[in-house]
């Protein structure tokens, strides 16, 4: 090992995962806003620990010298997605960015390893805006689903407990596994429209309910007290038999006092 501060070297690597993660939870953000769907589930990111570098550039014969060339993943990051359909959406739109190049990519969902591993992969530069100028860092992009994420974890696990040297047992179970994973992924996407709809249908209540309490609240800004009382009773009437078209009337009523307040009108008997 040469005698590099370390901890320095790492640090464009740091910086690279932070941005990333906050740009692509940004895209997440935005394509709820936009499509009340988002393909991606959660993101989340990581530099490699450097025993996992040293090790994997003695494995492939890289370079000390060749580290930031020859090792491709020393940051990281993972974007899960609920159906596999997603996965080939998310790829597109990271194909698209202006600031990052794809290198290449390396699908193991069409072509899955032997062990049973599923996972898109994406080799990227990436120019990171460091005190001494800008680095073209190289990065790597996992999108996979919340399944194939699970079992990846634990494949991750016992590889570093058996040194890459798994018993033939454990890898034959785990192999069946993958097999049981992908079958859950595929079943999913087979009622992929019903989920979708179950979940906008409850994100919508869960909006509905949200603006109502919000608004209740501004009756008492107004000084309807009174009014805020009575529509916080039926409130709970309402929430107890989860009737969501009696609580979006309840909404508009009470939009509707907020709104004639404002005016100057009187709301009593309303």
């Amino acid at each position: 090992m040469d005698g590099r501060d370390w901890a320095t070297f790492l640090l464009p690597y740091e910086q690279t995962v932070e941005e990333l993660k906050v740009k692509f939870k940004t895209m997440r953000s935005e394509l709820k806003k936009r499509e009340e769907y988002t393909p991606i589930e959660f993101v989340t990111g990581r530099v490699k620990r450097l025993s996992s570098i040293l090790e994997k550039a003695k494995r492939l014969n890289v370079k000390m010298e060749d580290l930031e060339q020859g090792i491709e993943d020393i940051a990281g990051i993972r974007i899960m997605c609920q159906f596999v359909e997603d996965i080939r959406r998310v790829a597109e739109y990271i194909r698209a960015r202006k600031d990052l190049e794809v290198v290449y990519e390396k699908d193991y969902i069409t072509n899955y390893k032997e062990s049973g591993y599923r996972s898109f992969h994406m080799i990227i530069r990436y120019p990171v805006q460091t005190a001494l100028g800008q680095k073209i860092v190289l990065a790597e992009i996992q999108i996979r689903t919340l399944a194939m994420n699970f079992w990846a974890t634990i494949e991750h696990s016992l590889n570093y407990k058996y040194r890459e040297s798994l018993p033939d047992e454990i890898r034959l179970r785990l192999k069946t596994a993958a097999e049981a994973a992908s079958i859950l992924d595929s079943e999913m996407s087979s009622i992929r429209e019903e989920i979708l709809d179950a979940q906008r249908t409850f994100e919508d209540n869960s909006n509905t309910t949200t603006q109502v309490l919000q608004a209740i609240h501004q009756l008492y800004f107004y000084h309807l007290v009174n009014e805020a009382i009575r529509c916080q009773e039926e409130f709970n009437v309402i929430w107890q038999r989860q009737d969501m078209v009696a609580m979006k009337v309840l909404l508009e009523r009470v939009r509707g006092m907020i709104s004639r307040a404002k005016k100057g009108e009187n709301t009593d008997g309303v």
